[in-house]
C-alpha cells in the first residue's frame, strides 16, 4: 500500500516537472457518477473540467447523462447526451467560444479477458448540433487494463490500463482526431476508483479543441440499489 502510494506521487511529481519543461501539459478533471438500478440497467452522470495549462487557461467543460443497459455479460449499451463547451485560448474562459455543442450519442461496448489481461471495445456515433450547424462523427476505441495488488472482496484494489482512440466523419478529411491515454487506478472501496494518467490528443484542424498533453484525473463512483451477487464496474477504461 506504501509502496503504491510513493509510486503515486514519484509519477505526479514527474509528470508535473519533467514533461511540463518539455510540453505543454494541461489538465483534464473527471467526476462520474453511476447509480445501478439492477445487474442490467444504470444510469450515470459525469462533468469534465480541461485546462491547455497546468491547471491554468481553463478553455473547456462538459456535462452529460444517459442511461446503459447490459445486454450481455460482455456487451453493453448507452444512450447519452450532453453539453459541450470550448473557450478560445489565451486564458480562462475566454469569449467568444469556439464551440457551443449539444450531443447525443449511442454507443457500445464489448468486454473480453485474455488471462488476467481485459480488453475493451467501445463503438461510439455522435449527433452533433454545433456553432458550425449539424454534424456526425463516429469514434472507435481499444482498450487494456491489467488489475493488480492483494485481492479484497472480491476485487483487486489496483489497475493499468492503456487506450487508443479514434475519430471519423462523413466528411473529407474523414479522420479528425486520435487519442492515447495511459492511466492508474486505484479503488479504495468497491465502488470507487480514483485515477490518474497521461492523455495524448491529436487533432486534425478542427475547431472544437485543440490537440494538447494533459494530465487526467479521475473519480469515479457506483451506487448501487440494492445489494447484488456480483457488483463490479463494468467499465475497464475509465474515460468518456
Amino acid at each position: 500500500m506504501r509502496q503504491a502510494i510513493l509510486g503515486l506521487i514519484i509519477f505526479i511529481l514527474w509528470t508535473n516537472i519533467i514533461v511540463a519543461q518539455k510540453i505543454d501539459l494541461g489538465s483534464w478533471n473527471i467526476i462520474n457518477l453511476r447509480y445501478n438500478y439492477n445487474d442490467k440497467i444504470s444510469l450515470f452522470a459525469e462533468a469534465q473540467l480541461r485546462s491547455l495549462k497546468f491547471y491554468n487557461n481553463f478553455h473547456y467543460f462538459e456535462y452529460k447523462g444517459g442511461i446503459n443497459y447490459k445486454v450481455h455479460k460482455n456487451a453493453n449499451l448507452t444512450l447519452g447526451a450532453g453539453s459541450y463547451q470550448t473557450y478560445k485560448e489565451g486564458g480562462d474562459f475566454v469569449l467568444p467560444k469556439n464551440n457551443d455543442e449539444f450531443r447525443i450519442w449511442p454507443q457500445i461496448i464489448l468486454y473480453q479477458s485474455l488471462g488476467k489481461l481485459k480488453i475493451e471495445q467501445r463503438y461510439r456515433a455522435e449527433l452533433r448540433w454545433t456553432n458550425n450547424g449539424y454534424r456526425n462523427r463516429f469514434r472507435y476505441r481499444l482498450g487494456v487494463s491489467y488489475p493488480f495488488g492483494k485481492e479484497r472482496n472480491e476485487y483487486k484494489p489496483y489497475q493499468i490500463s492503456a487506450s487508443n482512440e479514434v475519430f471519423f466523419t462523413n466528411k473529407e478529411p474523414y479522420f479528425e482526431r486520435n487519442r492515447l491515454l495511459l492511466a492508474l487506478n486505484y479503488k479504495p472501496l468497491k465502488s470507487t476508483t480514483l485515477q490518474i494518467g497521461y492523455l495524448h490528443q491529436f487533432d486534425y484542424k478542427i475547431n472544437d479543441e485543440t490537440g494538447r498533453d494533459f494530465l487526467t484525473i479521475g473519480f469515479y463512483c457506483d451506487i448501487f440499489r440494492k445489494p447484488t451477487s456480483k457488483q463490479e464496474n463494468d467499465n475497464v477504461i475509465n474515460d468518456n
